[in-house]
């Protein structure tokens, strides 16, 4: 096997300074992309990830982007065309997360959490597209386990990332045949700083008897991006079974 498969490609990777999205930059990098990250507030965490790029040899960007804005999408697209002359891969991870009970939900936080979730990944996907069809590219987005078992105390975001699902099988046959487009759906992904509480709670739950980890998902993420280019419009649950 191809110790590094992306070698000579490009990648972006929205909220790709912490956490998931830290750690699919590294993954693609260590399979030879150069990688761009955006993201919106966090410039001290995204320039560490950059530096980190570089240490694997690779190029690396940071691009400040609100994914929310037609404007800083087009911007930020351009930004990572200009510096690496072309796009390959486009990893849409950026995110939010709300707890919420369902009956006093208000159209504000509903909103708020669509316009990143899921309007998005469709603003990056539509600016990234003509040179995503030049390279015969990849789009992966990050569902989630939510997306497809509903969870009561958090029905916004369920339904937003339900949402970016059916949206993936859109674009899949909306894309073809120059671009691929998939979806990995994490379950409990355990990280740096989360609560020890919940994450034994849910490590009891799964079948594989651990919470998953980034790097879990980068895995996922680096199939759809350097496997058989033929493979479109699925979504892969990287869960540990705890959806069954």
């Amino acid at each position: 096997m191809n110790a590094q498969p992306l070698l000579g490609k490009s990648a972006l990777v929205t909220g790709g300074a912490r956490r998931i999205g830290r750690a699919i930059a590294l993954v693609l990098a260590r399979a030879g992309a150069d990688v761009a990250i955006t993201y919106r507030a966090l410039a001290a965490e995204a320039a560490a990830t950059v530096g980190e790029i570089e240490s694997l040899g690779r190029r690396g960007l940071a691009v400040e982007c609100d994914v929310r804005s037609e404007g800083s999408v087009g911007a930020a697209v351009s930004a990572v065309v200009r510096s690496f002359e072309r796009l390959d891969i486009v990893v849409n991870n950026a995110a939010v997360f709300e707890s919420a009970v369902l009956d006093t939900l208000s159209v504000e936080q509903w909103n708020a959490v669509f316009e990143t979730n899921t309007r998005g990944p469709f603003l990056v996907a539509r600016e990234a597209l003509p040179h995503l069809r030049a390279s015969r590219g990849r789009i992966v987005n990050i569902g989630s386990l939510g997306g497809i078992h509903a969870w009561a105390g958090h029905a916004h975001y369920c339904a937003s990332k339900a949402a970016l699902h059916s949206l993936t099988q859109a674009m899949a046959k909306a894309f073809a045949p120059e671009v691929s487009v998939n979806c990995v759906a994490p379950g409990w992904i355990e990280l740096p700083g989360d609560g020890a509480e919940g994450a034994a709670h849910f490590a009891a739950k799964t079948p594989m008897g651990r919470n998953g980890s980034g790097e879990d998902v980068a895995a996922a993420v680096l199939f759809f991006a350097a496997g058989p280019h033929f493979i479109t419009g699925q979504v892969l649950a990287v869960d540990g079974g705890l959806g069954l």
